[in-house]
C-alpha cells in the first residue's frame, strides 16, 4: 500500500491511512494468504449459489467473488464458528463411541429396526413473561418406544438436509426415537437462547411423552412468531 504519495503529504514522508483503506489493506492480506494455503474446491462450506454469489453454508454469509470468501475463512467469524462445529464433532464422536462401547470389546452387529411411522406430536408458540422471548414448545408421544431408547434431539441447518431447497431463513429441529421415524420440525434459523432456565427438554417414561421447551435470542415483541412445520 502506498503511503508516500498520498495528496497532502509531503515527499519522504508517510501519509496516515484512513481506517477504510486500512480495512481494505487487511482484506487483501487476509486473500492472499488464503490463496497460498486453501483450496477452495475442496471447502465443504463453499457454495456458489444459482445468482453467481458465493455463500458460506457454515456462517450463512453471502459474498460477491472468490477472493471475498477467502478473506471471510481468515476471519474472526469463520474461524469461531470452525472451532465450534469441531467442538462439536468431537464431542458427538465421543458419544458414539461410548453408545456403541466401542472401549469394551469388538463391535456388536447393528440391529435393524423396523419402522412404524411418525409419532403424534403438539407444537405450542410460548413468551417468556418476563423477558417477553418468544418461544416453542414441542411435546412429542411416543407410546411404543423401545424399552431402552431414549428419545434424542438436535438442530440442523438448512444446508445439511436434502429434503428442501437450502434456505438460509430457516434449521430444523429433529427429533429421534426407535421404532418411530425420525421427524423435523422447520423453524426460524435464530440463535436459541441457551442461558439457564430458557432451554430444557424432559422425557417422561410414564406417560411416554418427551418435551422440549427453548426461546430465540432478541425476538422481537410484535410479529415474531416462529413457524414450525412437521416434515
Amino acid at each position: 500500500m502506498d503511503f508516500q504519495n498520498r495528496v497532502g503529504s509531503k515527499t519522504g514522508g508517510g501519509g496516515v491511512a484512513s481506517a477504510s483503506e486500512a480495512n481494505v489493506n487487511r482484506r487483501e492480506r487476509l486473500r492472499k494468504l488464503a490463496l497460498e494455503t486453501i483450496d477452495i474446491s475442496k471447502d465443504p462450506y463453499f457454495m456458489k449459489n444459482h445468482l453467481g454469489s458465493y455463500e458460506c453454508k457454515l456462517c450463512l454469509t453471502l459474498h460477491t467473488n472468490e477472493g471475498s470468501y477467502l478473506a471471510h475463512t481468515q476471519g474472526k467469524k469463520h474461524q469461531t464458528n470452525l472451532a465450534r462445529r469441531a467442538a462439536r464433532d468431537a464431542q458427538d464422536s465421543s458419544n458414539v463411541a461410548a453408545a456403541t462401547g466401542s472401549n469394551q470389546g469388538p463391535l456388536q452387529p447393528r440391529r435393524t429396526v423396523i419402522k412404524i411411522g411418525r409419532p403424534g406430536y403438539k407444537v405450542t408458540k410460548v413468551r417468556d413473561p418476563v423477558t417477553r422471548q418468544m418461544g416453542l414448545l414441542f411435546q412429542v408421544q411416543l407410546p411404543q418406544i423401545a424399552n431402552d431408547v431414549t428419545p434424542r434431539h438436535r438442530f440442523m441447518s438448512a444446508y445439511e438436509q436434502k429434503i428442501e431447497e437450502p434456505n438460509k431463513s430457516h434449521q430444523y429441529l429433529l427429533v429421534a426415537a426407535e421404532p418411530y421415524e425420525t421427524i423435523g420440525f422447520k423453524i426460524q434459523s435464530k440463535e436459541v437462547d441457551q442461558s439457564s432456565g430458557k432451554f430444557w427438554s424432559h422425557w417422561d417414561k410414564d406417560s411416554k411423552q418427551f418435551s422440549l421447551q427453548f426461546f430465540f435470542k432478541n425476538t422481537s415483541f410484535e410479529n415474531d412468531a416462529a413457524n414450525a412445520n412437521s416434515h
